[in-house]
């Protein structure tokens, strides 16, 4: 007990006036209230504090840790709603859940899934936090009722200006229901380019329309359902929003679209962007989901901005650029295995640099160096003699051809040329339904990077996409795309039902995060997987060869090839 009061007589010294006075401060801690956000929200992801130095702190009693180690994300999320791990529970660290109280018999049990409320009950209640008790937890790890929370939690060496900056940062964090919400409706927006084709447009829209329409009509007996008790009626019933689904179309060129969609936002916000297609480059559409941090479930595209870092779009894959990998790390782990002489022929369009940039990258993080690089202008011929003068000029091993099928119209004359290289590698995806045509005195040596489904493993996964179009008498024309629209919309179902109340953008992103791999539900893909901040969720790619004959099939090289 003397250690509380003293502990609370402390933080009360440390503490400016502006902690308790009733008008909004005008700084923080000497800074102005927006840089203070900013500082306290990298205090809080980044484990740095306001200098830019590491935050410090014990955990376990004695054992020193970076605040880089343990940053309070990595345990209660950006959203600060907190999450469940088997049966670990991590508490929220809002505001507006640790200035409340939690009293015996408290109805607020969230984030915890119903099983754990007894132990929550039994556990965690307590009194609301206050600033002073608050700067305790964070110094010396005790929660309001005196009690000492647990020792994996850290305890942190803060000073006074940067313990003022992170109760400020706490106060405000998930603190508002992001845009794009209000009481009956949650808004998403579906963007799409106009270079498109009408068609595609028609089987996405169709698509991405009919979901809508089933999930708002499945969901109208919400209040009906909230007598049930007080679990569903907090957790459920006032989670309940009609979903609407906005059409946002760009034309013209990218640099532009950025200026489109802020006039999109202005005019009408949305909570998020679900699915849209593009067969150019993502990044302006990418970018400003960064900038506004709305997030961007599962667009259509084979160009995704390629990052470490970036939170708020989920794609499906890395797109060409994961073919461009999968060549460099089948390459490299071939049994025979010995260094070669690597050429790479692409033209400079978005295709080619995307198959290129992934080869070259993965190469050289493998050790191999710089593979040696051809790059064709976009409108530039193949003269008749151009597979002679490739190998005479370069002699290499192996030959990756990120061509286009018009391009490879007279390939089969480099089956015939003098010390032509020993493995030649093109993309299925920018050969498109064009794979049969490739020459049968090439396949043997002809190697193909294939990022779906073999056609003979598909089947079965197929079937629940046909019986779903059949029932809402949709037509079948495009397999993949169509398996893409189809996991996303069973997908957005699970993220708000994961989200419930919680409408906050952050949230959102981490119900993605919290996905259960996907193996046998979508028909495109081997497999999806998720994880914390995990952006690509198809992380693999076969190695296949044609085989012989005027009807030739595919014949994998490889296994899924995981990156």
């Amino acid at each position: 007990m003397t250690r509380i009061i003293f502990c609370l007589w402390l933080m009360l010294f440390l503490l400016p006036a502006d902690s308790f006075a009733g008008d909004p401060p005008q700084t923080i801690a000497g800074y102005p209230v927006e840089e203070a956000l900013r500082l306290g929200e990298r205090m809080y992801r980044q484990g740095l504090l306001p200098s830019g130095e590491a935050m410090e702190a014990i955990v376990q009693k004695d054992i020193p840790v970076d605040g880089a180690m343990f940053t309070c994300e990595s345990c209660h999320l950006r959203s600060g709603l907190g999450s469940v791990e088997g049966s670990v529970i991590t508490l929220p660290t809002n505001g507006a859940d640790l200035y409340r109280d939690y009293p015996m018999g408290s109805e607020v049990i969230r984030p915890m899934r119903k099983e754990f409320a007894e132990q929550f009950q039994k556990d965690y209640l307590r009194p609301a936090y206050s600033d002073e008790t608050l700067a305790a937890a964070l110094l010396w790890g005790l929660d309001p009722a005196g009690r000492e929370l647990d020792q994996v939690m850290p305890r942190y060496s803060l000073n006074e200006k940067d313990m003022e900056v992170m109760i400020y940062y706490l106060k405000h964090l998930s603190a508002d229901f992001s845009p794009g919400v209000d009481e009956t409706t949650i808004k998403f927006a579906t963007v799409i380019t106009d270079e498109v084709p009408a068609e595609t447009r028609e089987a996405v829209m169709s698509f991405l329309d009919a979901y809508i329409r089933d999930k708002n009509v499945q969901s109208r007996h919400q209040e009906e359902r909230a007598k049930e008790g007080v679990f569903y009626k907090l957790e459920f019933y006032t989670a309940y929003r009609r979903v609407e689904l906005k059409k946002w179309e760009l034309h013209g060129e990218p640099a532009t679209w950025g200026d489109q969609l802020e006039e999109y936002y202005k005019k009408e916000p949305v909570f998020g962007f679900v699915g849209g297609i593009s067969t150019r480059e993502w990044k302006p559409i990418h970018d400003f989901c960064e900038k506004h941090r709305i997030p961007c479930l599962f667009p259509l595209t084979d160009f995704p901005v390629i990052s470490d870092t970036d939170w708020y779009t989920q794609y499906f894959s890395k797109g060409l650029y994961q073919e461009g990998e999968t060549a460099a790390r089948y390459l490299r782990g071939t049994a025979d295995f010995k260094p070669v002489k690597v050429l790479q022929v692409f033209r400079d369009d978005v295709e080619g640099r995307y198959l290129a940039n992934g080869f070259q990258d993965t190469w050289k993080l493998l050790g191999q160096g710089e593979p040696a690089n051809k790059m064709l202008q976009p409108q530039e011929a193949l003269g008749s003699d151009f597979w002679k003068q490739l190998v005479d000029e370069f002699h290499a091993d192996i030959v990756l051809l990120w061509l286009k099928p018009s391009d490879l119209a007279a390939i089969d004359k480099l089956a015939d040329t003098p010390g032509r290289p020993r493995m030649v590698f093109v993309s299925s995806s920018q050969q498109d339904k064009a794979l049969s045509a490739l020459p049968e005195s090439m396949r043997d040596f002809i190697y193909i990077t294939y990022p779906y489904d073999l056609p003979q493993d598909g089947a079965r996964k197929k079937l629940a996409l046909q019986s779903w179009l059949k029932i809402k008498k949709l037509p079948l024309t495009d397999i993949v795309l169509q398996g893409k629209v189809f996991f996303l919309g069973r997908a957005l179902t699970g993220v708000l039902t994961y989200m419930r109340r919680d409408f906050y953008r952050e949230r959102f992103m981490e119900g993605v995060d919290m996905m259960i791999d996907q193996n046998y539900t979508i028909p495109v893909y081997p497999n999806l997987s998720f994880g914390p901040a995990q952006r690509y969720a198809s992380k693999g790619c076969y190695v296949v060869q044609l085989t012989k004959g005027s009807d030739p099939q595919l014949e994998a090289k490889s296994n899924w090839i995981n990156h």
